[in-house]
């Protein structure tokens, strides 16, 4: 048994535990840093192309970002995710600038953003969140259109044999983008891996983790054979996606108390006919049916993965004890807690709407599936499409201010109070805001370094913080001129 000691571990092969690890290596050059992967690659889960929607999520297209109607609609939650995208939009050319990604086109595209309705209630709303978000300068460049010719010209595929009998419109950000973060790791990693001080273990399991005085040790198994080894670090980052919370629940840190769990599938149909996957060019969502999770917010979705053009649709969820896709069935009983059982037997008796919709839409069968699909693509063929199997995610589930469970579909940091270990967890927006989730992270768990010495160095990387892209607008309006220009992805 061997122990090797390190300033920082962070446990996951993915855009968080990569994106955290270079920001410190960044920072601090001399720290050793350690990357914990269960999986023989980094990427290969939560961070894959075909794991997740790829959106830069930014607050154009997702109706769920924006609750409400009419005059009561809040865009509140749309416009700070905008900015924590742009941050990490700074970060990432400041990476193709400084020569660590050398292509921005090898993870980064452009590919507009639309939100899609139909029906005249639908109609009146869109047209209206389009007026509000406008007028702010995030936004200013989003446009509205019910011209059927105009709608034609933005997608093609989505009006053609359209039934003419009601109303429809759409809203368009040109400069969306889509996402290959397997790709964005895969760079990260192999940066962070140039470095004496970086050990990269994959084929890796954390059996456990606790505190032995100033710093945590952690109990390792590799999955190919051989003996057992420990870890010993500073600080811990949990980042696993779906396996932080597990880790986190091991750590026995006050403030873990109450936390679950509640996994959530995904499929997609993905499109074999490759005609059809070139005609359309953009990310077209619409809004998520009632009961559904925001991640099944429906969207007809261009990606580019590993370099190739593909066409999906969906993602329809379904109902799963998994808390990744390469996880166990047990998953979801072995996270049951005495501290957090009531919490989530509160949760499962609240939305047991949710988990029957859940499981509705994993009976699903193809017809059923490309029905849902010709209301984005009239003409589809069932022929043409195949199903999928995507990623998994597990939505947080925590005590409320009363002492019940709660259900959440965001993300959030959970830190111990001494500043040693944190955790990830959440889905949506996810990858997306993973710069501003990470700093987050720094701030929390380092205040005095990034209030300090740490700040200087962070201005070089990432010239406005959220806050200012937020109530700046000449000085977002130009830091947004830089990113999409240096990243590739200007209209």
């Amino acid at each position: 048994m061997s122990r090797q000691i390190a300033e920082v571990v962070v446990v996951g092969g993915g855009i968080m535990s990569a994106t955290l690890a270079m920001l410190i290596r960044q920072l601090e050059p001399d720290w050793a840093i350690t990357m914990i992967e269960r999986l023989p690659g980094v990427s290969e889960e939560s961070s894959d192309g075909w794991n997740n929607a790829g959106t830069g999520h930014a607050g154009y297209c997702e109706l769920n970002y924006t609750p409400g109607s009419g005059q009561q609609i809040d865009i509140s939650k749309a416009l700070q995710i905008n900015a924590q995208f742009e941050t990490s939009l700074q970060w990432w050319a400041s990476l193709v600038q400084a020569g660590v990604i050398e292509q921005p086109t090898d993870f980064i595209r452009k590919v507009p953003h639309y939100s899609y309705v139909w029906g005249d209630q639908d109609v009146a709303f869109l047209r209206q969140r389009q007026a509000l978000m406008s007028q702010h300068h995030l936004f200013q460049d989003m446009e509205f259109s019910d011209e059927a010719r105009q709608l034609e010209a933005w997608m093609p595929l989505v009006m053609r044999n359209r039934d003419n009998k009601g109303p429809v419109a759409a809203t368009r950000v040109d400069y969306g983008t889509d996402v290959d973060f397997g790709a964005l790791t895969r760079s990260l990693v192999k940066e962070l891996a140039r470095s004496p001080n970086t050990e990269i273990l994959t084929g890796t399991q954390v059996n456990g983790l606790r505190k032995n005085g100033d710093h945590w040790v952690l109990d390792l198994q590799p999955l190919s054979g051989g003996e057992p080894q420990t870890r010993a670090a500073r600080f811990v980052f949990l980042g696993a996606g779906g396996g932080a919370l597990p880790l986190l629940l091991k750590s026995q840190i006050p403030e873990a108390r109450g936390y679950g769990g509640f996994p959530v599938s995904g499929q997609w149909l993905a499109c074999s006919n490759q005609a059809l996957a070139e005609e359309h060019a953009g990310k077209v969502y619409g809004k998520a049916a009632i009961g559904a999770p925001p991640m099944s917010v429906p969207h007809l979705d261009t990606r580019v993965i590993n370099g190739e053009a593909s066409l999906l649709f969906g993602p329809f969820a379904g109902f799963t004890t998994r808390f990744l896709k390469k996880g166990s069935p047990l998953d979801l009983f072995k996270s049951i807690r005495p501290s957090n059982l009531g919490p989530m037997i509160s949760v499962s008796l609240q939305h047991l709407d949710l988990t029957r919709y859940l499981i509705r839409e994993a009976r699903q069968c193809h017809a059923e599936r490309m029905h849902t699909l010709k209301q984005y693509y009239p003409e589809a063929r069932g022929e043409d499409w195949h199903l999928e199997r995507a990623g998994q995610r597990v939505q947080i589930i925590k005590r409320d201010e009363n002492g019940r469970g709660k259900l959440e579909f965001g993300t959030e940091v959970v830190a111990a109070g001494d500043g040693s270990l944190a955790a990830l967890l959440g889905a949506s927006p996810g990858a997306s805001v993973s710069v501003d989730a990470m700093l987050n992270v720094l701030r929390r768990c380092f205040p005095k370094r990034f209030e300090g010495q740490w700040s200087e160095s962070l201005r070089e990387w990432i010239p406005q913080s959220t806050q200012e892209i937020l109530s700046s607008p000449t000085e977002a309006a130009s830091v947004r001129r830089h990113v999409l220009e240096t990243l590739k992805i200007k209209s």
